[in-house]
């Protein structure tokens, strides 16, 4: 019964558009494999503008390290990829990589919509590259040439990083610790996201002759009663020390598998920690039983009633007076909502911050729009002004670029418009495959097949007659 459920779990997924053909996967092998020849090419650059000596730019190197869900092999149809750009010691994020790099790559013809986001905690460059999404963040180590095959363990390569180096390196060590610890790696795979990517990874190594069906009612059980803030770490045949002052302070500290002091703990609030833990008890109920007669992997993936969970939402309204100014202006917004949700939590108590966008086809001016659930707290009169007067000031401090519009107001969960409507089932089911937002166009949401309050594309309407609201 067990290896049934399996397989109808992995049947599911295949329905679902979730495992990429076989084409899928020879394109995005050729797609890396163009990259690395274009950052060896820019290595050969840059070190001729360096005006290195000849046998220096013929040793030169560089390389390109995929991670993410793609390193581990459990990459969707339409997943982007995740890629490090590799360099050597005379080659700088900041003229050779943003600029040099940044004019090769525009200028190749299978390369679209590509921007630099420099201010972030890992700064990359974001692109199209036939179709496909890349997001390439870089590291410089002290070396002329980096091998090909590098082996990102090796000490002799880690030596003398800066803290953004480490940064945009953590992804690439997560990912080569957890293929070296997990046991049969191929038949497990794992969630995405590198805190859910560890979680699976423990899961794994607790019981690594599990079947699939099983190992996913085993994390649900082992993290809906977790004890945090214990901290959730692989073994590598030695024990760690014990909980330390800093670790009490972290509401889910998840150690990264290549080094006992460092947690991806991310940006988790007390709103979202309680979040979280409700969904891994929420997820241990619906898979408990998996191997009753009845059991149905669609109800798992059942959507949560936030409409009949919550009577009342925050709702932000980003807009922005030109196209290709909204994405820069709502990625910039999205950075900063941790602040916005802890003023919330100080004055409201907790919210349920859904990162679902929608928008509105009768709104002319670009725009995005957020529904956050808020539960009874300690007052259902929120002053919202001051709220978003603190925010303002917020976000008002450091962004480079045009400054949108941004509204914030309390709606009635009756007032929720049907496009938003996250509980119901009546929607008509479309059959869509993730991808990230194109700002640049005005977009029509389609929704999951099985989840669908949930935005997983959007369709350019180019003045399509089916929907004339929505402008061209």
């Amino acid at each position: 019964m067990e290896e049934e459920r399996s397989l109808s779990l992995l049947q599911l997924m295949v329905n679902e558009g979730l495992v990429p053909s076989p084409e899928e996967e020879e394109n995005r092998k050729i797609v890396i494999e163009k990259l690395k020849q274009i950052v060896v090419a820019w290595v050969k650059r840059v070190a001729w503008q360096r005006r290195l000596p000849k046998q220096d730019i013929a040793a030169s190197s560089a390389t390109l390290l995929t991670y993410g869900s793609y390193g581990l092999g459990v990459h969707g149809s339409e997943s982007d990829i995740d890629a490090l750009c590799v360099g050597p010691y005379f080659a700088t994020i900041v003229d050779d990589f943003f600029i040099v790099l940044y004019n090769m790559l525009k200028s190749r013809p299978e390369v679209s919509e590509i921007h630099c986001v420099k201010d972030a905690k890992v700064p990359l460059m974001r692109f199209e590259f036939d179709g496909i999404s890349i997001d390439l963040p870089f590291v410089q180590l002290k070396v002329l040439a980096v091998p090909e095959n590098l082996d990102i363990l090796n000490p002799v390569f880690l030596r003398d990083i800066d803290e953004t180096g480490w940064k945009s390196l953590s992804g690439v060590l997560a990912n080569t610790r957890i293929c070296r610890l997990v046991p049969d790696l191929e038949l497990n795979g794992f969630l995405g996201g590198i805190h859910l990517a560890i979680l699976a990874a423990f899961v794994c190594q607790c019981d690594p002759h599990a079947g699939l069906s099983a190992l996913i009612s085993h994390f649900f059980k082992t993290f809906a009663f977790w004890p945090w803030p214990r901290p959730v770490e692989l073994q590598e045949g030695t024990l760690h020390p014990t909980l330390n002052p800093t670790e009490t302070r972290l509401y889910m500290p998840i150690r990264l598998p290549f080094s006992p002091y460092e947690y991806c703990h991310s940006n988790i609030t007390k709103s979202t920690f309680y979040k979280i833990r409700t969904e891994f008890l929420r997820g241990h109920n619906l898979t408990k039983d998996l191997l009753k007669f009845d059991f149905d992997w669609h109800n798992v993936l059942e959507p949560f009633p936030y409409t009949k969970k919550y009577a009342r939402f925050l709702k932000i309204f980003l807009s922005a007076s030109k196209q290709d100014e909204l994405g820069d202006w709502v990625g910039w917004i999205k950075s900063r909502f941790r602040c916005l949700l802890f003023k919330l939590e100080e004055v409201q108590g907790l919210c349920d911050p859904n990162p679902a966008e929608h928008i509105d086809v009768n709104i002319a001016d670009p725009h995005v729009i957020f529904y956050w659930g808020l539960q009874a707290g300690k007052t259902n009169a929120i002053d919202i002004k001051s709220v978003k007067d603190v925010f303002w000031r917020n976000i008002s401090t450091g962004y480079q670029g045009p400054f949108g519009k941004m509204e914030l107001s309390i709606v009635q969960a009756s007032q929720v418009p049907k496009s938003a409507q996250f509980d119901t089932l009546s929607r008509k089911r479309t059959k869509a495959c993730w991808k990230m937002m194109d700002y640049h166009q005005r977009r029509i949401p389609i929704y999951s097949q099985h989840v669908p309050q949930y935005i997983v594309g959007y369709v350019s309407t180019n003045g399509d007659p089916e929907y004339p609201n929505a402008g061209v």
